[in-house]
């Protein structure tokens, strides 16, 4: 979904104002995913993710905490959640490293500028919500080369130099745990 670049830049943060930043420009791209794990971290049906290179995403107040968590992919997640109310603001996966940032939309204060350009992981997706027509949708991952806009393609060939220096240089650990099964 193209979008109008005279909106950003977008001003977000967490419930008490704690933690407050800036997008600067439009996402790469931004997802509605449907898998499991993001329906059990959100607590709802999905999870709406505007990916965003980390120098494009400015901090006005406040450092967010870091918290490593657990993925599906078995690499981790890192989320950056306010230190006070604890809202998650956005998350580095595994893959993409401190490069690409995946900002929770729903922190933004005018949210409803970043709808979906693709919902993924929809084999798991709760029944009862409806997709909309026109919107590409996919039943796990999917190929950024045949999606994403050539804008976001370019940017991507830009930043791609600096994922792959942090990759050579990232050590080879472990993936936090995977959550225990709930007691009963």
């Amino acid at each position: 979904m193209l979008r109008d670049g005279t909106v950003f830049p977008l001003d977000g943060g967490c419930d008490c104002g704690t933690v407050r930043y800036r997008m600067l420009t439009a996402p790469l791209f931004v997802h509605c995913c449907h898998c499991r794990w993001c329906q059990r971290e959100s607590g709802a049906s999905f999870a709406l993710n505007a990916l965003i290179e980390a120098e494009r995403l400015v901090h006005l107040a406040c450092e967010p905490q870091i918290i490593d968590t657990p993925s599906h992919s078995g690499r981790g997640q890192r989320i950056a959640r306010c230190p006070r109310c604890r809202v998650a603001i956005w998350s580095n996966y595994g893959g993409g490293g401190p490069v690409v940032r995946f900002v929770r939309v729903g922190t933004l204060d005018a949210p409803d500028h970043l709808a979906p350009d693709i919902h993924i992981f929809t084999a798991s997706k709760q029944p009862w919500v409806p997709l909309p027509p026109g919107v590409p949708a996919v039943p796990e991952y999917y190929d950024a080369a045949r999606y994403w806009p050539a804008e976001s393609l370019a940017r991507r060939q830009a930043y791609r130099p600096r994922l792959e220096a942090y990759r050579a240089a990232a050590p080879a650990t472990p993936a936090a745990p995977a959550p225990a099964a709930p007691r009963r």
